[in-house]
């Protein structure tokens, strides 16, 4: 497994990947976003934020980014987090790579906590987001209506710097 930034030529695999989440409680959304909105996503992402791809044998088979928690600006020591894998790829530790190499580099910008949001119950997400030391701070219950019924979204927390009296300014991605 190769993880790298992502280049234009990886957001149609990408999208491709998101597509297989469309018709589940995963994601809130109901249609799959044009190639023309998913890259403008990216690329808005991208303009402070790490957006991670992992490969295998030259195939995206994950990925995952950072963005804003909240827009005001005493939240810019936050990030929350989204990770998605290709289904024939699942439980082979993808995930946690990329969360992992994610994690390191919004260190780097100087976040001090990351979020994870999951629609709950998702053993598997649950599961990742724990292993790897987050904590549960809550459960938003009935937050989404999709496929005909109410969904319960868990928001995980986990600390990944000191919390100094002055922090250090939050260094957008593209200047490390």
């Amino acid at each position: 497994m190769l993880i790298r930034m992502i280049k234009k030529e990886d957001y149609e695999a990408t999208r491709a990947i998101y597509g297989q989440y469309i018709d589940t409680p995963i994601t809130f959304e109901v249609e799959l976003p044009s190639k023309e909105a998913w890259a403008e996503r990216i690329e808005k992402i991208l303009k402070d934020y790490p957006y991670l791809i992992c490969e295998e044998d030259g195939k995206v088979i994950g990925y995952a980014y950072g963005h804003r928690h909240r827009e005001r600006k005493a939240y810019d020591w936050n990030s929350e987090l989204s990770v998605y894998v290709d289904k024939t790829a699942v439980a082979k530790g993808v995930g946690r790579a990329l969360y992992t190499k994610l994690i390191e580099l919004l260190e780097k910008q100087n976040v001090k906590t990351v979020y994870g949001v999951v629609t709950v119950p998702n053993a598997a997400s649950e599961a990742l987001h724990k292993s790897l030391g987050f904590r549960t701070v809550g459960v938003f219950e009935n937050t989404g209506y999709k496929d005909g019924k109410w969904l319960d979204v868990a928001w995980f927390e986990k600390r990944i710097g000191d919390y100094e009296d002055v922090p250090p300014e939050f260094i957008p991605r593209w200047k490390l």
